[in-house]
């Protein structure tokens, strides 16, 4: 019998000696703690009435923790009573919640604002914040702003001269511009000028938005938590990149919304491939993961675009993936180093820098060398900006954009 105990004991040694290991590689990672915050899954809901958010809610509350009511182009932004009803049964299923109820106009913000404060005080830690705006790196990039400033001044506020001047300097010499740090100011001023945002900002409400570029910018203009957009057939590994890399650097918050594959029905990529992004968005070290489910165009699918092979994906993804394992590439390997204010979207070679600017003669040479590291590290890959305003000694392996890379 003594023996018998004696194995117990030993036993038991052994289990907690390897439990601590486990704990101790799950938390250790390069001399830094690593410990997993709680990871939020769930879908952006667009529909326009309560019952099909009701009916969403039953589909998927024990496989996912949040849900999003992105009702900010939709008659669901300035009716209270509905709104209230959609969170109270969101929150009442267990699941915390996101709000969009649109940017700011004068005809109705203060009302929506009234709501979102109403929220903010009725649900208490669930309620984890406001969506505001959408894609503003996006729209700095793919707008037409040499055409607008001719047109509207005002678009560019106190930066309308001084940018006027610089176009008519570059195009007189033709040559490119020494940096972009007057159309970086002018990014964060568009958006710190944001009344809106500085309202929800000022009620200490935390600001989320999506983009597809110039996360690391946004994140300057105020944002608290970023998401990228997964969706196009665009680069999954670069977008992750992109955004880890900012986020990491400025110690902010953020996640992936996996969007349209098609312009056309069925709008959203496959379940296979969705369950891929969500489980690539995870293992980067995404801390919200989401679905954008709009259109309600099939009046035989009550769920919007989703159908049940992508609800089945979605479950998987709960149930093997986020409840049974830890990331596996949350900590980058190596930091690829753009120029200080560089504002491109690294889709092209040929895309404007900022939306103003032709390629420079910087621009080949970052591609390249873009394309190398990811196929080299994958998930292991942050991209960074080189600001000295934040310290890059995270990194172990730093590569800059004009190195010679083999």
């Amino acid at each position: 019998m003594k023996q018998i105990h004696l194995f117990s004991i030993l036993l038991i040694l052994v289990l907690l000696i390897s439990s601590t290991a486990l704990f101790v590689v799950y938390t250790q990672s390069s001399n830094q703690t690593l410990v997993r915050e709680p990871v939020y899954f769930g879908i952006a809901f667009c529909g326009e009435t309560v019952e099909q958010a009701k009916v969403l809610i039953d589909k998927t509350k024990t496989y996912t923790n949040l849900f999003i009511l992105n009702a900010g182009q939709n008659p669901l932004c300035t009716n209270q009573t509905a709104v209230m009803e959609i969170l109270d049964y969101a929150t009442d299923a267990g699941l915390d919640i996101i709000v969009n109820l649109g940017s700011h106009n004068r005809e109705t913000w203060q009302q929506r604002f009234q709501i979102l404060n109403e929220a903010k005080d009725t649900y208490g830690t669930k309620f984890l914040g406001v969506y505001y705006d959408d894609e503003p790196g996006g729209m700095m990039v793919d707008w037409n702003w040499e055409e607008e400033l001719k047109t509207n001044n005002y678009a560019f506020g106190t930066y309308t001269a001084p940018i006027q001047e610089k176009l008519q300097s570059i195009k007189a010499s033709s040559d490119f511009p020494d940096n972009y740090s007057l159309e970086a100011q002018w990014f964060s001023w568009i958006l710190q000028a944001n009344p809106g945002h500085n309202h929800l900002k000022n009620s200490n409400i935390t600001t989320f938005t999506s983009d597809y570029t110039l996360y690391w910018f946004d994140y300057l203009g105020g944002y608290n938590v970023m998401l990228a957009q997964l969706g196009w057939n665009n680069s999954v590994n670069q977008h992750l990149s992109m955004i880890r890399g900012a986020a990491n650097l400025q110690d902010r918050e953020w996640g992936t919304i996996i969007t349209w594959k098609y312009r056309e029905p069925p709008y959203i990529d496959s379940a296979n491939n969705i369950y891929d992004q969500l489980v690539a968005s995870y293992d980067a070290g995404a801390k919200y993961i989401t679905i954008f489910n709009w259109p309600y165009y099939d009046a035989d699918n009550p769920y919007g675009i989703l159908t049940q092979a992508h609800f089945e994906a979605m479950e998987r993804f709960w149930n093997q993936v986020v409840n049974k394992r830890v990331p596996t590439s949350a900590q980058p390997q190596a930091a690829l180093v753009l120029p200080k204010d560089y504002g491109i979207a690294l889709r092209d070679n040929d895309e404007k820098i900022w939306g103003i600017w032709q390629p420079d003669d910087k621009t080949d040479l970052i591609h390249k060398n873009l394309d190398k590291l990811l196929e080299e590290y994958g998930l292991g890959l942050d991209i960074i900006y080189d600001d000295p305003a934040y310290s890059k000694e995270r990194y172990n392996i730093l590569y800059y954009w004009d190195q010679t890379l083999p």
